[in-house]
């Protein structure tokens, strides 16, 4: 089958978590035989900005660490119908241009054969209501929601014909343990500051505690503002800014413990949604510390596979536990790696993918699921 994927950007994860994803489940689809493309802007804000701070060595380094990956910029002029003409499947992502959005609707309205697919990661369902109820989706044949609350929250506005819960998922084949690496400091913190969406909580979870308790530790992220360095300066935080993601997993290695820090919007309004650092941290065997948010859909076991913090006070004590107790720490890390590898990987989410387009009415996702299922 021939997959398109209109994506803010495959290329750059600048401040664009979605592509951890996507890259993950492009080569999923590309190892199983079928053909997967990212289509990208040009102009687009991520990659833009991963330019002007790395230079062009950042996209000559996306191509060496995914080298199976085939992507395609766009601009004005170019022919979307001719590229969707001979697709299967065209999966639009939220930061698609509405214009474009339309434009591809248009498209399978006139005859477009191919299943048409609009992909959601993002909290503006919520958070900027009329941004996302002027898409035109009247014509896509079904929404991706990456949690049961954005779903239900298409399902309530009305928009779409049909909405599936498509949650995030970590690659596996590239996030994994790395027992050869010494794990030499305290602490690693990956996020980026992302528009005061969570400064009050960074600064409760993560640089009071590890004020208070004396920890190394390093934070890599992007779009941090000047008081925010100076707050992680004086906890002793290494600031070391953007780091490639396909790097994440050797220096998650190198530390003994990292937290995870929820944005305000998907705590408050879309329980269930614990974005992709989750994912990706927990199948690198690291052991974690959540600071809130409502496992609704019972994704892990909180107490088991990570521990939550309520409060400030609390991720202080269970940091202190966890970097002091080393059984505890390695049943941390070794049941959080178990529910990964059982439930959360691209391929249950590939697998998922299909089911949603035999739902759809696609026959060859169809013939794919029945063939599986006789192998098995």
């Amino acid at each position: 089958m021939r997959f398109l994927f209109y994506t803010h950007s495959i290329v750059s994860d600048w401040n664009h978590g979605n592509a951890h994803f996507l890259r993950g489940i492009m080569r999923e689809l590309v190892a199983r035989g079928h053909q997967a493309i990212a289509l990208e802007p040009a102009d687009g804000w991520s990659r833009s900005n991963l330019l002007a701070e790395k230079g062009s060595f950042a996209i000559e380094r996306f191509r060496k660490d995914f080298p199976e990956l085939m992507t395609v910029t766009y601009d004005a002029a170019f022919d979307h119908e001719a590229w969707i003409s001979d697709a299967d499947v065209v999966i639009v992502h939220e930061w698609t241009a509405p214009d474009l959005v339309a434009r591809l609707g248009r498209a399978k309205a006139i005859g477009g054969r191919f299943t048409l697919l609009f992909h959601d990661t993002h909290h503006r369902a919520i958070s900027a209501t009329q941004a996302i109820s002027a898409l035109q989706l009247e014509h896509y044949d079904g929404v991706l929601a990456f949690g049961e609350a954005l779903r239900e929250s298409y399902l309530r506005a009305g928009w779409g014909k049909r909405v599936f819960n498509w949650h995030e998922a970590a690659d596996d084949h590239l996030f994994q343990p790395h027992p050869e690496i010494e794990r030499s400091a305290d602490l690693i913190w990956i996020g980026n500051w992302g528009d005061d969406e969570r400064s009050t909580e960074i600064r409760e979870f993560l640089v009071d505690p590890v004020h208070e308790l004396g920890l190394s530790g390093t934070v890599h992220g992007v779009r941090y503002p000047r008081e925010a360095l100076a707050d992680l300066a004086t906890a002793g935080l290494r600031y070391e800014g953007w780091i490639a993601n396909a790097d994440v997993p050797k220096a998650f290695a190198a530390n003994r413990i990292t937290v995870h820090i929820p944005r305000r919007p998907y705590r408050e309004s879309l329980p269930g949604i614990p974005t992709i650092r989750m994912f990706e941290a927990l199948a690198c065997g690291i052991p974690l510390v959540s600071a809130p948010w409502s496992d609704v859909e019972r994704l892990f076991r909180p107490g088991t596979d990570f521990l939550f913090a309520n409060t400030g006070f609390e991720m202080r004590h269970h940091l202190r536990a966890v970097l002091r107790d080393a059984d505890l720490a390695a049943s941390l890390a070794t049941s959080g790696l178990e529910t990964i590898r059982s439930r959360h990987t691209c391929r249950h989410r590939a697998d998922e993918l299909f089911g949603v387009l035999a739902e759809c009415g696609h026959r060859q996702a169809a013939d794919t699921i029945l063939a599986k299922e006789a192998a098995e």
